[in-house]
């Protein structure tokens, strides 16, 4: 037979009659009335193909195959009410590896906070995957990340939360001509030389994407793939490194750079984490987003 063709909301007078050996007790027991439990038990005989209950000196008895399904049920119930029952996730026995991709600057900026937040409430390691705009997305389709931390824009099949908005400030060397600004006007930003961090084909998006759609593309002197290694190149030279505000006190020794508000037409980026769809409800995944959102919110202050 079919499991198709079973009215499964038959199991629980099954079990009842099973155990209770008597119509009216096991009628009690799951809250029907005793001709709605005889009717039950006609329907069990008929699917089951065997009278199940037969009467002798005692009472009642369970026949053979009775038995035998019984003891079945005992064992399989469980595992059903487990199957059932709302999802629950205790951190403290999580052993699966907590899967994050971001670039550097996230892992700079806000790893320190996450890793503490997660090490302190989980055995579960943690582990940051290199960051490119295609493959974070693939291995989010995939399975392969839980969690994906992107700046400005991600696609529309993935859910997302934003988790700050960033600000965008100009690093230079303390000697450079525009040293001393408090802020960099626009015209004067595209006439200079930049290093650009390579976050997506060459490019950083939030930053020359606007900018292209301005008519106002920068001048790469320098692309590298990391926004650490950006402040590097700075000193003795006229390049400016354009970078997100919550990475530079991380990078920078005051004496050697002077930090500037970027043009405004570039001044900020929605950061946000990503996820696949199919884990909104999933109680593991709901405690990872509450992790990166707070450790987040607390770097920032």
């Amino acid at each position: 037979m079919h499991i198709g063709g079973v009215d499964l909301n038959l199991i629980p007078p099954l079990l009842a009659l099973l155990e209770e050996r008597q119509v009216s007790r096991a009628a009690e027991r799951v809250g029907l009335s005793q001709p709605a439990m005889s009717r039950a038990l006609q329907r069990l005989r008929r699917l089951l193909g065997d009278p199940l209950l037969v009467r002798d000196s005692a009472g009642y008895r369970l026949t053979a195959r009775a038995e035998s399904i019984r003891t079945q049920l005992v064992a399989v119930l469980p595992q059903l009410e487990t199957l059932f029952a709302p999802d629950h996730f205790d951190p403290k026995s999580a052993t699966a590896p907590v899967r994050l991709a971001a670039t550097d600057y996230a892992v700079q900026a806000f790893g320190p906070a996450i890793c503490q937040a997660v090490l302190r409430q989980s055995t579960a390691p943690v582990r940051f995957r290199s960051w490119s705009h295609e493959s974070v997305a693939e291995q989010i389709r995939d399975s392969g990340v839980d969690l994906g931390l992107f700046g400005g824009y991600t696609t529309a099949d993935l859910h997302s939360e934003e988790l700050l908005v960033e600000r965008f400030v100009c690093l230079l060397a303390s000697d450079h001509p525009l040293a001393g600004h408090d802020s960099i006007a626009l015209a004067d930003y595209v006439r200079a030389r930049h290093v650009i961090v390579d976050v997506h084909n060459g490019v950083q998006p939030d930053i020359d994407h606007p900018l292209q759609k301005l008519g106002y593309p920068r001048q790469a002197a320098v692309i590298v793939p990391y926004h650490s290694v950006a402040a590097q190149l700075l000193p003795g030279t006229d390049l400016i490194a354009t970078l997100p505000s919550q990475c530079v006190s991380t990078l920078i020794s005051a004496s050697e750079f002077q930090v500037l508000n970027a043009p405004e037409e570039i001044a900020t980026m929605a950061y946000r984490m990503v996820w696949h769809p199919g884990l909104d409800n999933d109680a593991r995944h709901q405690w990872l987003r509450g992790v990166v959102r707070t450790a987040v919110r607390r770097t920032v202050g």
